[in-house]
């Protein structure tokens, strides 16, 4: 599908809403794979395999179906955490936190892969650039059942004040329910990271579409607004 850096985030910028990323755990008795052919289904452009249970060998194959799959949905694949396994299997990037390997050293070993960054400051969505990323994500905004222990939470109020920190592209995570998008799109955020919401719902495939489809809409209004007041 996308073999460079350039090709990769222009799909990413232009085509990529709703932003689904896996949880085995959390998906109500369903499978990371069932989950992946709803999401597809549905119409997500990207999608984030993020698997902390599975052993290496158990991991790996199941990143070569994400990416077998993910290419003849004409979808990016990133890999949690995992810049060893995102290689292994070709994926289009991998997703970093702040206590994974730095973004630099990632962008050493995979120069042409998306490299995504937890920003849970501005100073870190400030130096997302610097360090070698190719998009932030702004998070977690609201309590989320995939960071249990965590008891501060940043809000929609930073978003602006973060997306004003670089120039990257950003994403935003973190116990998003659907009736925040209209919130989220006005506060400038047109793509949104979620777990739950997808890998819990009744069906995967339609939620996904209503999601994709509710930001579209809404972003591009609230782009226009803000652009034409």
């Amino acid at each position: 599908m996308h073999r460079t850096l350039a090709e990769r985030m222009e799909f990413f910028i232009d085509r990529v809403t709703v932003y689904p990323v896996s949880c085995e755990k959390l998906a109500n008795g369903r499978t990371d794979l069932e989950w992946l052919d709803g999401v597809l289904s549905g119409g997500a452009r990207i999608v984030q395999l993020r698997d902390k249970e599975s052993d290496d060998r158990t991991l790996y194959e199941k990143a070569l179906i994400f990416r077998r799959r993910t290419t003849e949905a004409g979808a990016l694949f990133l890999v949690n955490n995992r810049l060893d396994i995102a290689i292994l299997a070709g994926a289009d990037g991998v997703h970093l936190g702040n206590s994974d390997i730095p973004a630099a050293a990632a962008r050493r070993l995979a120069p042409e892969m998306i490299i995504g960054v937890s920003a849970n400051t501005r100073e870190q969505a400030a130096s997302a650039q610097s360090r070698g990323a190719s998009y932030y994500n702004i998070g977690p905004l609201f309590e989320t059942e995939t960071k249990a222990g965590l008891s501060e939470f940043i809000g929609i109020g930073a978003i602006k004040s973060y997306a004003a920190a670089s120039s990257l592209p950003f994403t935003v995570m973190g116990g998003i329910k659907f009736n925040h998008i209209d919130e989220l799109t006005a506060n400038g955020a047109g793509r949104i990271a979620v777990v739950t919401a997808l890998t819990q719902a009744k069906d995967i495939a339609g939620e996904t579409g209503r999601w994709a489809a509710a930001i579209s809409r809404k972003f591009i209004r609230d782009r226009s607004i803000h652009l034409n007041p």
